[in-house]
């Protein structure tokens, strides 16, 4: 692979278009961490999809330094499902420094260390997330953080499943005034929502299985199964609780469509 000064100097050696610089610079940056991890700090740049350092299982150790590395190559980093441990050290860590902010998100499981002069862009997607309960919210904010950090405006809606049906309409009229382009609806049990919802509104609804429900359709199982058994149009379906997938595919479709 080249590197960037090559790739430069022949952009000014008109040997290459603009084009074609842009693409090659798009191309991965692979960084090693002790030859037990890679970082594609490039991923943003090239997808628009920033990558999101995931906590859970890593060694503390590991973990650290992973997030120090990065930081050495970006404005920003974020870190999902971490446990009590690995946040107490990063708190210790960054909570003081003068040139970070630090943003704690407990419900979702996400902490973002950024450079204080650094704000997420605004790209223009609006996206509405919404919950069947109140089980839910751990994966919605999950899906709402990465939502923001790409650019989008979020509009949320928490606890309105059908076990009290008439719930749903308020907000989701609200979200439609408002200009969404897409909906990401979480639901645990036996998922019925995502379905209800597609079947209400003209834009894509992407539904998330929740790892709640028992018996037979536990783990979420119930909910997943539904979501792909929906024959409700325009659902669109992430696997068990991957908030970040619904969050990061809400945005890509948003911002498409904002632009």
């Amino acid at each position: 692979m080249e590197d960037i000064r090559e790739i430069l100097t022949k952009l000014i050696n008109k040997s290459i278009s603009i084009e074609e610089a842009e693409n090659l610079l798009k191309a991965d940056l692979i960084e090693n961490v002790s030859n037990l991890a890679q970082l594609d700090v490039f991923r943003k740049l090239r997808t628009g999809v920033p990558e999101v350092i995931y906590a859970e299982k890593k060694d503390l150790t590991v973990l650290l330094e992973i997030i120090n590395k990065f930081l050495s190559h970006n404005n920003f980093v974020i870190i999902s499902r971490y446990n009590e441990t690995q946040e107490k050290k990063i708190l210790e860590i960054y909570s003081d420094r003068e040139n970070y902010s630090l943003t704690l998100n407990e419900l979702g499981r996400i902490i973002i260390i950024k450079d204080v002069k650094f704000e997420f862009p605004k790209k223009g997607g609006k996206v509405g997330i919404i919950t069947a309960g109140s089980s839910d919210i751990f994966v919605a904010e999950e899906a709402k953080i990465i939502s923001k950090s790409m650019g989008c405006e979020v509009f949320t809606s928490y606890d309105v499943g059908i076990a009290g049906f008439h719930r749903i309409f308020p907000p989701l009229s609200k979200m439609i005034k408002n200009g969404v382009h897409v909906i990401i609806v979480c639901a645990g049990m036996e998922g019925t929502l995502p379905g209800v919802v597609s079947a209400l509104v003209d834009i894509p609804v992407i539904g998330v299985p929740v790892s709640s429900g028992y018996g037979i359709g536990e783990k979420g199982k119930g909910a997943l199964t539904t979501m792909l058994q929906s024959c409700s149009p325009g659902l669109l379906v992430v696997n068990i609780d991957n908030g970040f997938g619904a969050g990061a595919s809400a945005a890509l479709i948003a911002n498409k469509i904002a632009k």
